[in-house]
Parts: structure tokens; C-alpha cells; sequence
């Protein structure tokens, strides 16, 4: 026999049992720790403390007049160094290459150059979501004192679509090494730390169709081994098809996470969601999420705020860089470059 669905009664009770295995497990589930507690009761105000985008889309002629994203931002000898992606062209055909914009305060940024610091070469690959190693806080960690750098590279106009992970040193932040071969495939937007027991990754997985964010460890950063369970999927009523762009520290003794995803709140948006873990593979998100919305008051960043960066800033202060786009027609992929604090 069958219901008014088409499914038999067996069948549909398979459905229910598996369904409420699922709630059981969920219920079973051991609550976190107090310290990862502590942090998921805290609402996060970000307040943008200036007007204007820190760096916007570069003069027409320039190598990022039409789209600029992902910034990727460090504190080294007395400076924030801020590298992000630019790229001009229509979108099917665009080749991100990386620029530089420097400050002394993460807040007034000045561009190094009009010129990119550093491309792929081949005039096809972009550099895309560049990210500096750092130490378990967050601030930046020079070895060999070499500057380290991983990015994700895709040929945009090619067919595969694969993205694959690469590295560059560089000792000034301006002159950078010989991009390395593939690492690792699949890899976007990785935040990288070097942690007592080596080097841990978190990307985005664009391998599957709905994107997860994944984890990955190595002994040299060379070499990488993901782990075998995703650390975050969409499974809150705010997101929506995809996860991006985690930006991970370790404060504290914990884990913490920022990442995006699409809001279903607003149509044609992103928005930035929180997430802890003790140990950087169980994680627990937010129920306060989004924690970072659009400003339809701000022209520039009305519609998306994501490719984030994340640093703590002082004792319970933290400072976010992100990019936005303005409202449809998108004609550029992202449109500006600002930033928030947050001061627990």
C-alpha cells in the first residue's frame, strides 16, 4: 500500500525511523565544553568605523578596475600589509592578480603600487583568496624570515574548473617566489595555522556541488592530509547552498571561525556566521547567526560581505576586512574592500 505521495507504508516508515534516529543522535549529542559555551553566548557587534571603503576598485586601465576581493590581511614589522585580489574584464574571462595596500593603523590603507605584487604567470591562472601563515592567535609568523603564502589558482575561462592550492615566500611582502606546483586540489579560500602539532588548514571543498569547509593537517605545509568528516555544512535556517571563506583563530584555548554563506533572508546576498570548536574539528555554530550583515545603506556594501579576514587587534577587540558588492546588476564580482571591530 501506498500513501497519497507515492511512497509505500514500509518505505515511509524507514524514512520516519531514519528521521528520528537522526533527531536521537542529535539530541545525544554531548553539549560543548563551558569555554566553547562562552563564546557562542556573546553577541558580536560589529561596528564600521569608517565611512568609506578602505580600497576600492583600482582606475580604469589598471589590473583591478573591475573586480577586487579577498583581502588577506597581516601585521608585520610595525605594518598591516593587506593583499587581496583584483582582476579586470567581464567575469567568464577574468585573471585575478594579487595586489598590496599598506596601513598603519588596519583602518587607512594606501595601495604599494598600482601594479599586482604577484601573479600566476601564464596569463590564464588567477591567484585567488590569498592567506599568510600565522601563529595560533592569529598574528603573523615569519619563518626562515620568509614571509609564507598560500592561495587557490583556477583558470576561470578554462574547462575543468578545478581549484587547486599553491604557495609563495616572499621577505618583503612585495617580491614573491616562483608559485608552486598543485598541493592539494579542490582548495578554496584556505586560513592556514601553525599550531604545536604543524600546520592546520580550513577551506572550502568546491569539489562537491554544495560547498563544505573542510580541514586539512601537514607536518610542512607542503603536504597535506584532509580529514575524513566535513567540520561545517549548511544546516541553519539563514544559510543557504553553500559555506565559504572560514577565517580561523585559535583565543583562548579555542577555535573560532568565521565563514559565509548565502542569506536567505535578503535575495542575491551574503552574510558572515560564527562558529567554536575545542579541538578545530567538532565546531558549534552560533544561534545568533548572522553575525555580519549588508548595510543596504552603504551603496558599496549592500549586497555581499564576505572573502573575510580576521585578526584580534588588542585585549577583547577584534577587526574584520571584507569585501562587498553593490546592488544587481552584477557587473563586478566585488566591488570594495572595508572593514568592522568588534570589542567584546
Amino acid at each position: 500500500m501506498r500513501n497519497h505521495r507515492g511512497i509505500s507504508w514500509p518505505g515511509l516508515l524507514v524514512i520516519l525511523g531514519l528521521a528520528g534516529s537522526q533527531a536521537v543522535a542529535e539530541a545525544a549529542k554531548p553539549p560543548p565544553p563551558e569555554q566553547v559555551t562562552r563564546w557562542l553566548k556573546e553577541t558580536q557587534r560589529w561596528t564600521r568605523d569608517k565611512p568609506e571603503p578602505i580600497v576600492s576598485l583600482g582606475k580604469p586601465g589598471e589590473f583591478d578596475d573591475t573586480h577586487i576581493f579577498a583581502p588577506g590581511v597581516g601585521y608585520d614589522r610595525g605594518q598591516y600589509l593587506l593583499f587581496y585580489c583584483g582582476s579586470r574584464g567581464a567575469v567568464a574571462e577574468r585573471v585575478f592578480r594579487m595586489g598590496l595596500a599598506q596601513s598603519p593603523d588596519g583602518l587607512h590603507f594606501h595601495r604599494h603600487s598600482r601594479r599586482p605584487v604577484f601573479e600566476f604567470g601564464d596569463g590564464k591562472h588567477s591567484v585567488l583568496t590569498p592567506t599568510l601563515l600565522r601563529n595560533p592567535d592569529g598574528s603573523t609568523l615569519r619563518e626562515n624570515g620568509r614571509l609564507r603564502l598560500w592561495f587557490s589558482s583556477t583558470w576561470f575561462a578554462g574547462p575543468s574548473g578545478l581549484h587547486s592550492l599553491h604557495e609563495t615566500t616572499s621577505r618583503d611582502g612585495i617580491a614573491w617566489s616562483t608559485p608552486s606546483g598543485p598541493l592539494m586540489k579542490n582548495v578554496y579560500a584556505p586560513s592556514i595555522l601553525k599550531t604545536a602539532d604543524g600546520y592546520r588548514m580550513w577551506y572550502t571543498d568546491v569539489g562537491v556541488d554544495r560547498w563544505v569547509i573542510r580541514h586539512a593537517h601537514s607536518t610542512d605545509g607542503k603536504s597535506w592530509r584532509m580529514s575524513p568528516r566535513p567540520c561545517l555544512q549548511v544546516d541553519q535556517k539563514w544559510e543557504r547552498q553553500r559555506l565559504f571563506y572560514p577565517a580561523v583563530l585559535r583565543i583562548d584555548g579555542v577555535y573560532l571561525m568565521w565563514y559565509g554563506s548565502y542569506w536567505t533572508a535578503r535575495r542575491q546576498t551574503t552574510a558572515i556566521g560564527f562558529a567554536v570548536s575545542a579541538d578545530g574539528l567538532h565546531w558549534h555554530k552560533s544561534p545568533a547567526n548572522p553575525v555580519l550583515r549588508p548595510d543596504p545603506q552603504r551603496a558599496w556594501e549592500s549586497h555581499y560581505v564576505t572573502s573575510q579576514s580576521v585578526m584580534r587587534i588588542g585585549k577583547g577587540r577584534f577587526r574584520i576586512w571584507f569585501a562587498s558588492r553593490r546592488k544587481p546588476p552584477f557587473r563586478n564580482k566585488y566591488f570594495a574592500l572595508n572593514t568592522a571591530v568588534w570589542k567584546r
